[in-house]
């Protein structure tokens, strides 16, 4: 038995500027962490060899890997022509809620797999691998930003090149400071999901527009300056600038706010959060906010929302568990 641990990630800004339509034209940028919430995936040989069984939020048994419905499953174990295996996933976080699940997936699911058939794998191979099936195989309308995330871990520069390559520049800060950035940072859930691709798929569509590239470009100058701000270790204005860099964002398309997401960003301002955003493609989800510890209780109090507690983490995708390979 295999087990992968791969974590979600929340972003601070650059968010969009990992879509090909911009960042081969400019370059792109995404400042952002993996934290301590995880997709888990289990392999291990099947009781009878001839059966492929897939446990997600749905149960697959198949005899023919050509078979299988999930996009992801699919993709993967027919390029590696693997069967006779049963894979579970498991989250600590649904689905749909902007913390990049969909590709801690994809990027847990080829390191197991790459494990259990005895292959060594880089963290930028397998975010290059999860990067190439969800974008190039199965046309999904995302970015590069949270395969690298969920592969890599930790807090860290991902710089999109205009040549296609990617980069990951880890943000080194004093211990005094990554503390304080991270007891100042309070998510809430929404209470909704969402279909990130309807909202990506439009971004993609109007990113050419002069306007739009104008707030990416912008949104990527705000990820350089708190990567500086915290290199030096001033971040009095961090809570100003994730304010900018969310009111940038919203302009980018029609479905990344709403009325009641609006209505919830006001009252947190009003109750002690400096600034924030609403974390992924937008839409639903959680909203992560800048608020200093004296001001945390009001905030909590006039939310009254479902907070996440979280922590920054630094290995991303692990192996936890390998077991006696007994399946020769």
């Amino acid at each position: 038995m295999i087990i992968t641990k791969t974590p979600f990630r929340i972003s601070f800004c650059g968010g969009g500027s990992d879509l090909p339509e911009f960042y081969t034209q400019y370059g792109g940028c995404v400042l952002s962490t993996s934290i301590n919430r995880y997709m888990y995936i289990t392999i291990h040989p099947s009781f009878d060899e001839k059966v492929t069984m897939l446990k997600y939020s749905q149960t697959e048994t198949v005899y023919d890997i050509s078979k299988i419905k999930h996009r992801v499953f699919h993709s993967v174990l027919n390029r590696y022509g693997l069967h006779g295996v049963e894979i579970t996933s498991t989250a600590d976080i649904p689905a749909g809620t902007g913390l990049g699940s969909s590709s801690s997936f994809t990027v847990g699911l080829l390191h197991a797999i790459n494990a259990y058939l005895g292959k060594l794998s880089s963290k930028s191979r397998l975010a290059e691998l999860a990067c190439n099936i969800e974008i190039n195989e199965l046309n999904d309308p995302i970015g590069k930003q949270d395969q690298y995330a969920a592969a890599y871990g930790g807090l860290n520069m991902i710089n999109f090149n205009r040549n296609d390559t990617v980069s990951v520049e880890p943000v080194v800060i004093k211990k005094n400071i990554y503390d304080r950035l991270q007891e100042n940072l309070l998510m809430f859930y929404t209470g909704d999901v969402r279909d990130a691709y309807t909202i990506l798929a439009e971004q993609k569509k109007h990113i050419k527009k002069a306007n739009k590239a104008n707030n990416l470009k912008r949104m990527c100058d705000l990820a350089r300056i708190i990567k500086t701000q915290l290199e030096t270790g001033d971040i009095s204005d961090l809570g100003n600038i994730l304010h900018e860099n969310w009111m940038l964002k919203k302009e980018l398309a029609s479905g990344i706010s709403s009325i009641k997401l609006d209505d919830i960003y006001d009252i947190a301002r009003r109750n002690g959060a400096e600034g924030g955003k609403l974390l992924g493609a937008g839409g639903a989800g959680f909203f992560l906010f800048y608020c200093t510890v004296e001001n945390q209780s009001m905030l909590r109090k006039a939310l009254n929302l479902k907070e996440l507690k979280f922590s920054f983490e630094n290995d991303g995708t692990s192996l936890v568990y390998i077991g006696d390979k007994y399946w020769d």
